[in-house]
């Protein structure tokens, strides 16, 4: 599977934004769909998982502001971000995993959040 990030931009804190993932390829549906960020000068972490199912699960630092979604039709993940912060400064990566455990990494999209 190949995946395209998009979505990111220049907001300032308190805005939202959605980014958006492309996948291409078949089966989309029974992957794991995760995203990443990495912001300046820090390791790739964590942002929210959405299994192949209905599971779920967040950061505790974007719990609550942060909602993954996916739609297996148009083979699209979805980031809403609610009430940015500057911490929140990051490029941006979709992953998708597969019942292998292989996982896909797309491109980044950078995000970049003003006080």
């Amino acid at each position: 599977v190949q995946l395209q990030a998009s979505g990111g931009g220049s907001v300032q804190a308190g805005n939202s934004l959605r980014l958006s993932c492309a996948a291409s390829g078949s089966d989309f549906s029974s992957y794991d769909i995760s995203w990443y960020r990495q912001g300046p000068g820090k390791q790739r972490e964590f942002v929210a998982i959405h299994s192949s199912g209905v599971y779920r699960q967040y950061a505790e630092s974007v719990k609550g502001r942060f909602i993954i979604s996916r739609d297996n039709a148009k083979k699209m993940g979805y980031l809403q971000m609610n009430d940015l912060k500057p911490e929140d400064t990051a490029v941006y990566y979709c992953m998708a995993r597969d019942v292998y455990h292989n996982d896909y990494w797309g491109q980044g999209t950078l995000v970049t959040v003003s006080s």
